[in-house]
């Protein structure tokens, strides 16, 4: 249903919406009512008291499907953080519809105030965060030993069933659980060892992306989502099955997602997925529709594991002309806005902040390198390139 208005402050719909809600209810035997708004306690209860059915929002529905598909602590912790935010934020709400008698499922609860019940989820938000601290620093250790060893990074993006872990499957010849009509079944990282023409690099499957991602949720998947800051290239998998304008709708999403993230000077290369459901000339209507908007598009299959070589052979290109870099300018208004340019437009490695000064490394491409060194220089700093890890061992 939809409704065209002012939100109603009792149900968000209109009164008249309310009747005909319940009415459709009761006519189909729903069991639940999910609303693509937000709700408001004080709504969602009004609305279950109407229809005789529990009423959730769009983010609840999320938060529902991902406690449902996680497997690892980590992204169990992750979940119930991103479930205790969003409690604290109603906790007024609930605790005054508790003393009234009217908040379903808080039994217990009694007369207790709102600082109470608010101090008692912080709480248990920081004994979680101390957890996925934990957790984030054993990551971080894995990832700088990678790091001594010289492997490089390859994450798998995309949205939400586009075929991330079927590729990953294809390309490592593992058999992790693969995701059919159900949404975010990977709700954690997975890496491992591959092979491109006889380079070796490590291969990372991650959560999908879905639109308008509550920033809740970016929040507490951030650990998970931070494996694809730390890409050397990501390959964007997108569902080529699907009408052109749910493709570049996706394709933006996922893109504005991984801006978001931080993740913006990483390469990235689109693997058009799902070929095996088109024919040769769908392939190329579709292709030709959408090019100026893909990044890098390799046209693939990953459950017929068609053109894999093509998609290997496209990866091995951006570490082939990368140059890995480092600069040290002193620390100014000037300098801190050109290190913002340097993030956006590159693969920084490292920061340091010594003596009045910051020292990057970076990689890039030799152009960008360039510019990057006219700018160092402009400011009195100075840069050196040095083969990258990856040219060396290339």
């Amino acid at each position: 249903m939809e409704q065209t208005r002012k939100p109603d402050a009792r149900y968000q719909i209109g009164a008249g919406k309310v009747e005909e809600l319940a009415a459709l209810v009761k006519e189909k035997g729903a069991e639940k009512v999910i609303f693509d708004n937000r709700l408001k306690p004080v709504q969602a209860y009004n609305l279950a008291k109407a229809t005789k059915v529990e009423a959730i929002d769009r983010f609840q529905l999320i938060l529902e499907i991902f406690t449902k598909r996680a497997t690892t602590t980590e992204a169990k912790l992750q979940i119930q953080l991103a479930t205790l935010k969003y409690e604290l934020t109603h906790a007024k709400q609930k605790v005054r519809l508790t003393k009234k008698g009217e908040q379903p499922g808080f039994m217990g609860l009694g007369a207790y105030e709102v600082d109470v019940y608010s101090d008692a989820i912080k709480l248990q938000i920081q004994t979680i965060q101390k957890k996925l601290e934990r957790i984030r620093e054993k990551r971080v250790l894995h990832r700088e030993r990678r790091d001594e060893l010289g492997f490089s990074g390859i994450s798998l993006a995309g949205y939400t069933t586009a075929g991330k872990t079927s590729l990953f499957n294809a390309l490592t010849a593992e058999t992790l659980r693969v995701g059919n009509k159900g949404l975010f079944t990977t709700l954690s990282t997975t890496t491992r060892l591959v092979e491109f023409s006889g380079r070796e690099f490590l291969l990372t499957d991650t959560v999908g992306f879905i639109d308008r991602l509550p920033l809740m949720l970016i929040e507490a998947f951030h650990s998970t989502l931070e494996e694809t800051i730390f890409a050397d290239v990501i390959i964007l998998v997108v569902d080529f099955s699907e009408p052109v304008e749910t493709i570049e709708k996706k394709n933006n999403i996922c893109l504005e997602t991984i801006n978001r993230i931080g993740a913006t000077g990483i390469p990235v290369i689109t693997a058009l997925n799902k070929i095996d459901l088109l024919t040769k000339t769908e392939q190329g209507e579709k292709l030709e529709a959408l090019r100026d908007r893909l990044k890098n598009p390799v046209l693939i299959s990953a459950l017929k594991e068609t053109n894999l070589d093509e998609l290997k052979q496209e990866t091995l290109k951006n570490f082939e002309t990368l140059v890995q870099a480092e600069f040290t300018v002193p620390i100014t208004d000037k300098s801190m806005q050109f290190l913002s340019w340097v993030h956006n437009g590159s693969n920084v490695k490292k920061t340091d902040y010594i003596e009045g000064n910051v020292r990057v490394i970076f990689e890039a491409d030799p152009s960008f390198v360039e510019n990057v060194r006219k700018k160092v220089e402009g400011m009195n700093g100075k840069l050196e390139t040095y083969p990258s890890i990856r040219t060396a061992q290339h």
